[in-house]
């Protein structure tokens, strides 16, 4: 499984934009056939600082990922409402999904 994480530093004033496109490029994103995940988190410690955490089937649907015209379409966009460029994780994992945590489980 690839695993990819982004952190996304938005333009203050262009936070209303950044949420529409993210949410247009979320659903099409979420329709490929190797995506695994594909989530977002909002800094805490950051201001205006979004964390995008994928995931991909395999090396193979990482490329198709990237070839789709959705893909292209969002990072046009994005690249308008970035103050930076984005920092990126992106490793390959033996795994195919998310796993339990062992630390912290429910308690009555």
């Amino acid at each position: 499984m690839i695993f990819i994480a982004v952190k996304f530093p938005v333009r203050p004033d262009k936070v209303e934009e950044w949420e529409r496109v993210t949410a247009e490029f979320t659903a099409a994103v979420r329709a490929e056939p190797g995506n695994v995940f594909f989530e977002w988190s909002r800094s805490l410690e950051e201001e205006n600082t979004w964390v995008l955490l994928e995931s991909f089937r395999d090396g193979a649907a990482g490329e198709a990922h990237v070839a789709e015209p959705h893909f292209q379409k969002a990072i046009d966009e994005m690249s308008h409402l970035v103050t930076d460029t984005p920092k990126i994780i992106n490793v390959e994992v033996p795994q195919d999904d998310w796993g339990a945590m062992g630390e912290v489980a429910p308690r009555s």
